[in-house]
């Protein structure tokens, strides 16, 4: 009887043993390596005025850490903005972007086309008086005083000509790799990318404005805040 009482205490405490051992690994740290979780990359919706000019330049960014869809609606001002709302209601968009030109349109219209964007959480790129005034700022410390718009293809193709490029203003108006690749290279003078360059130009010419009336202050754009943002997922 006592040999049974034995063998049973034997049994008991060799099981609390293992019952022991199996919380003491429950506690331990894991050397398992832990599962990566997968972070949904932001969308970023880019409705455009222009329908070469700009789609054709804010396409040519190498995006990787987000989803950039860039359209070129030919509509203009509070109509451009309209259109984005509508496109915004089609798809799950992170950020949306507007990017339309004074021109000639008036001024209460493009005024308007602003502060509806903002009222609705857009991002606002304008340019005073056109898209081709941000390109012209990568190769000329414009200040920002007046200059018309027809002058810019002029201007943009007499900094182009030495590295044997065009640019269409006047035609197809798209920016070709070659012409990106100048935009987006070295500076030979400043030593600095001329994208860089552009950004710190076009907010200290955006500075210089009080912004009550966006549409009477030129030269200006700010098409430096879309592109800052980009930048963030360019590879």
């Amino acid at each position: 009887m006592k040999m049974k009482n034995k063998k049973a205490e034997q049994k008991a405490a060799k099981q609390k043993h293992l019952e022991q051992l199996r919380a003491q690994r429950r506690k331990e740290p894991s050397l398992e390596r832990p599962v990566a979780e997968l972070t949904e990359k932001p969308s970023i919706l880019i409705v455009c005025e222009g329908e070469n000019t700009e789609p054709s330049y804010f396409n040519q960014f190498r995006i990787t850490s987000a989803k950039v869809k860039s359209v070129g609606e030919g509509y203009n001002t509070v109509s451009l903005v309209n259109r984005a709302l509508a496109l915004a209601q089609q798809g799950n968009f992170d950020q949306v972007w507007c990017v339309f030109d004074k021109d000639d349109f008036n001024d209460k219209d493009f005024n308007s086309a602003i502060q509806i964007a903002e009222a609705n959480n857009f991002g606002v790129a304008y340019s005073n008086q056109s898209f081709e005034y941000w390109l012209i700022l990568h190769f000329n410390d414009h200040q920002g005083s007046g200059m018309h718009r027809d002058s810019y293809n002029d201007k943009i193709n007499e900094h182009l000509k030495p590295f044997k490029v065009v640019y269409d203003g006047n035609g197809t108006k798209l920016i070709e790799e070659d012409f990106f690749e100048l935009l987006d290279g070295i500076d030979d003078k400043t030593s600095r990318k001329r994208t860089e360059l552009a950004i710190a130009r076009a907010e200290r010419n955006y500075n210089q404005f009080d912004h009550t009336n966006p549409a009477r202050e030129e030269s200006s754009t700010t098409v430096f805040r879309l592109v800052r943002e980009l930048l963030k997922y360019v590879e």
